[in-house]
């Protein structure tokens, strides 16, 4: 027994080997878990995420309340009452003359990319009949030329099964060596006519190539047409004699109303202004030649920053000195017509074609 306490290190050896199997399992085991803490922690950092995410709104939701409140409490005074009516319609009135803007380009663009795509499509249609009459020309080229092959075969053929007497065997030997030399000429045209053939069906399978979108000068006749929209727009408004254009250019500049739009009677002549001026912006007589005279005039002056620039530089199109507004009503004293790519006017920078 002693002895056999020993030896008891001997159990080591006498336990049966880890079978494959269990080893497999094992490491499979250990690739899961560290998928699972690799997927646990991709969910940890989307949680924090979308915390922020929540945060974030209910910081804009608050503020919006606070805005809220704040409007609600200068509509419930009298004093501040029409200021925010005033500060909210000449807002609008911006809105109108973005929106009119808007619709004026995206119909421009909208005709002038059927045009284009119609003429684009009618390119490919020519070049593609030109490619197809070239090919039809080789194909007839090879197929006259395959059928002269095939007729000198069958001649040579014909002729050497007449010559069948035991002294026609030199005449034999040299059309065998005239007919080898036929075979390979027509192997040759049988080729040039399969390729010709494979070259009009690679044409057939062919697809219109994509249009890449209006062209440069597409775009830039569009932006000059939008530009000459928003100085008739101003011309329009500024016949009110009040600059509402650039009122409403400040507000849109504010989050909040502010008080220095006068008496609750200036507000209400004010407000009596700005409804005008929505029915003037609305007017669509005479629209179009104005806009045709003025684009006119803003080809002649306009430069770009770079060849491949569609919106043009906004000092190009500022006013000369005689160029203020044209309507025989203001008089000497007529405001001047404000550069409205320079200051940004009906938020013309974002609605010109890049």
């Amino acid at each position: 027994m002693k002895a056999l306490r020993q030896l008891g290190f001997l159990k080591l050896s006498l336990r049966p080997e880890r079978a494959p199997d269990e080893d497999h399992r094992v490491l499979e085991l250990f690739r899961n878990r560290a998928e699972l803490k690799k997927a646990y922690g991709g969910l940890q950092e989307e949680t924090f995420r979308l915390k922020d995410l929540i945060k974030q709104q209910e910081g804009a939701t608050q503020r919006a309340q606070e805005m809220l409140n704040t409007l609600e409490a200068r509509l419930g005074t009298p004093e501040t009452a029409y200021g925010a009516l005033v500060f909210y319609q000449l807002r609008r009135l911006w809105q109108s003359g973005r929106e009119l803007l808007t619709q004026f380009v995206a119909d421009l663009a909208r005709q002038q990319d059927e045009r284009e795509r119609r003429v684009h499509l009618a390119q490919y249609n020519r070049s593609q009949f030109a490619k197809r009459q070239s090919a039809q020309k080789q194909i007839d080229a090879a197929q006259a030329l395959h059928g002269r092959s095939a007729a000198r075969v069958e001649e040579l053929l014909s002729e050497r099964a007449r010559l069948t007497r035991f002294w026609h065997y030199f005449r034999r030997r040299a059309l065998e060596r005239r007919s080898h030399a036929a075979h390979t000429q027509l192997n040759e045209a049988q080729a040039a006519l399969d390729q010709a053939q494979a070259a009009l069906e690679e044409i057939g399978r062919e697809n219109p190539p994509e249009f890449s979108g209006l062209s440069l000068g597409a775009r830039r006749a569009i932006n000059m047409a939008a530009i000459a929209y928003a100085e008739a727009l101003c011309l329009r408004v500024a016949t009110l004699k009040t600059p509402l254009v650039a009122l409403a250019h400040e507000a849109t500049a504010q989050r909040e109303a502010g008080d220095s739009y006068g008496t609750p009677q200036e507000c209400v002549l004010l407000m009596g202004q700005i409804t005008r001026a929505q029915t003037l912006l609305a007017a669509r007589g005479g629209l179009a030649e104005e806009i045709r005279a003025r684009s006119e005039r803003l080809q002649r002056v306009v430069r770009y920053r770079t060849p491949n620039e569609a919106s043009p530089l906004a000092d190009s199109i500022a006013f000369s000195e005689g160029d203020i507004l044209e309507l025989a009503p203001l008089g000497a004293d007529a405001q001047r017509l404000p550069n409205v790519l320079a200051e940004d006017t009906w938020d013309l920078f974002r609605v010109l074609l890049r």
